[in-house]
């Protein structure tokens, strides 16, 4: 089992940065892959970003590349987003996921909302 907790949403303005975290506990040794997706009202969950744990290869979704960085710390357990110039439509739920021997863990989502 592998428990994931996200941080760092909130409310920001068109233009502004947040950056959220996400901390990973319990049996992360098998973990290969994290990723980072969003959830907006009424809309399918969206694959953001993507990370291999030993690595560091990213992949990242159209809509955010250019302005979203994702990065981990080995040391810490812990994935990071990035997120710069802001825009209302990322407004959304943050969700940050782990895989796992063939298992995808997910955790509880944090909000983020881009808005004047």
């Amino acid at each position: 089992q592998v428990q994931l907790v996200e941080s760092g949403g909130g409310l920001v303005q068109p233009g502004g940065s947040l950056r959220l975290s996400c901390a990973a506990s319990g049996n992360i040794f098998p973990m290969f892959r994290m990723d980072w997706y969003r959830q907006a009202p009424g809309k399918q969950r969206e694959l953001v970003a993507t990370i291999t744990w030993r690595d560091g290869s990213t992949y990242y979704g159209d809509s955010v590349a250019g302005r979203f960085t994702i990065s981990r710390d080995n040391a810490k357990n812990t994935l990071y987003l990035q997120m710069n110039s802001l825009k209302p439509d990322d407004t959304a739920v943050y969700y940050c996921s782990a895989h796992a021997l063939s298992v995808q863990y997910w955790g509880q989502g944090t909000q983020v909302t881009v808005s004047s």
